[in-house]
């Protein structure tokens, strides 16, 4: 197949006026002011599908953001892939801090910066254009089908019910993912694991109003205060956390386990010196990488409370608050875990202040198995590409709805992800690498042909 490249040295420079079309859009689903955005890229992109050669391709509503599926059945009797992603960005701040304006798409130094380039437009435009390659050469094996939600940043609230509801239509033998990592540009991988995800909200009130801290301070608890303490009890010396059976369910990993992940490639000091740390933090008895990926965790996504604006203002605050998020691994029930918190926060709260806690999105760890048939063809498909084995690892991020998949549709979820830890996910000037655009494009066509094409005989 050494077409493909040649196909996307032809029409590379279409294939980013596309995408770049596509980022150009603030579909931000978290922001209500972005709604109308977010038709917009579920229209787009459907229109994407059936320029690509889809027989079919819709926007369906939701309860929330709507959702576009798109289809082509090249024989009934043959395979079904069907193909998730998402069209939805995270918010864009702290704008102050992009190089560049984040839904106006720059290339520098090989990699298109702006929000959504790696998660997860990017990504799911290099799933688009291997099909695109595919039909066009005669030489797509199977049937595949496109499942492209709005929602997948805010834990996608409204997909579940909406595959329930349609379940028949989605039928298929595999879902193909392309919305995680690899290790390197020159490592490529394969993510076998994803952690679960439980997202809270705790509100801390003392006093009905801010009052004044020199006439009041001493006297009144402040909720700030006492925020603080409460979310700092929650790791003990060790880094360990302290909520009474968080851990109880978690599934160990074996030596053997471990000793196959400590494989991956791991300099600490060029991490340190990425992201500007002089020392890691964690729990203690494990590495770094296990740390995030084997591991549960709890973090503070964001903190706010009193007067935050320019100058000063002498207030002891009426309330503070904070969001948390709990990362789970295996076992781990993010229902449980929520309800675990939520009885422990309250319980530690002293007399002094009010406390309420609300659960917010979650979602299932998910572990997908190296022995498929699927997972092999994937491992032949970057062989083809990077002239190497992937290695495969357990992610430290979540998507929640994967699990849900399993549960609702019955099938096995392969994660062929593309990103690199550097592309700033969620940051400010996220971007994604040109090669890794274009290796995508050609692993995920190999993919098809090892997986059901005229090289699926090599994995018998």
């Amino acid at each position: 197949m050494e077409d493909i490249k040649k196909y996307i040295g032809t029409h590379q420079d279409r294939f980013l006026k596309e995408l770049f079309g596509l980022i150009q859009i603030p579909s931000v689903s978290s922001v209500a002011e972005h709604k109308d955005d977010m038709h917009k890229a579920a229209s787009y992109l459907a229109d994407q599908l059936l320029k690509a050669g889809a027989d079919h391709a819709q926007v369906y509503s939701t309860k929330g953001h709507p959702v576009v599926f798109g289809k082509k059945i090249v024989d009934p009797s043959k395979p079904t892939v069907l193909v998730y992603g998402h069209y939805d960005v995270m918010p864009i701040d702290p704008i102050s801090l992009w190089d560049s304006p984040p839904f106006e798409p720059e290339i520098r130094d090989g990699k298109i910066y702006a929000r959504g380039s790696a998660d997860d437009k990017g990504q799911l435009f290099m799933q688009a254009k291997a099909f695109e390659f595919l039909l066009s050469q005669g030489l797509l094996p199977c049937n595949v089908k496109f499942m492209i939600e709005g929602e997948e940043e805010m834990g996608s609230p409204s997909l579940g019910d909406w595959c329930r509801e349609n379940k028949e239509m989605l039928a298929a033998d595999l879902i193909l993912v392309s919305d995680t990592s690899m290790i390197g540009i020159d490592i490529p991988s394969i993510t076998v694991g994803l952690r679960g995800l439980a997202y809270m909200e705790v509100e801390v009130t003392g006093p009905s109003k801010d009052l004044h801290s020199g006439l009041y301070g001493g006297a009144v608890a402040n909720p700030a205060n006492v925020l603080a303490s409460m979310i700092a009890s929650l790791h003990d010396e060790n880094n360990h956390i302290t909520i009474p059976g968080f851990y109880d369910s978690v599934l160990e990993i074996s030596p053997e386990e471990r000793s196959d992940m400590a494989r991956a490639p791991f300099n600490l000091n060029e991490y340190k010196a990425k992201i500007d740390i002089a020392e890691v933090w964690g729990e203690d008895g494990f590495s770094v990488n296990e740390r995030t990926s084997i591991r549960p965790t709890l973090d503070v996504n964001g903190i706010w409370s009193g007067y935050t604006g320019e100058g000063s203002k002498t207030v002891l605050p009426s309330k503070a608050s904070a969001k948390i998020s709990m990362r789970l691994v295996p076992n781990q029930d993010p229902d449980e875990i929520s309800a675990l918190f939520a009885k422990h926060f309250e319980s530690i709260a002293p007399p002094t202040v009010k406390v309420k806690v609300i659960a917010h999105h979650g979602g299932h760890p998910y572990v997908s198995p190296v022995t498929s048939r699927a997972y092999k063809a994937a491992s032949k498909a970057y062989e083809s590409v990077f002239g190497k084995t992937p290695v495969p690892v357990r992610s430290g991020g979540s998507i929640p709805i994967i699990s849900t998949f399993e549960k609702v549709l019955g099938v096995k979820s392969l994660l062929m992800g593309f990103g690199l830890d550097t592309d700033s996910a969620h940051s400010p000037n996220e971007n994604f690498h040109l090669e890794c655009f274009t290796k995508g494009i050609e692993t995920i066509s190999w993919f098809y042909r090892y997986y059901a094409g005229d090289l699926a005989s090599e994995l018998d």
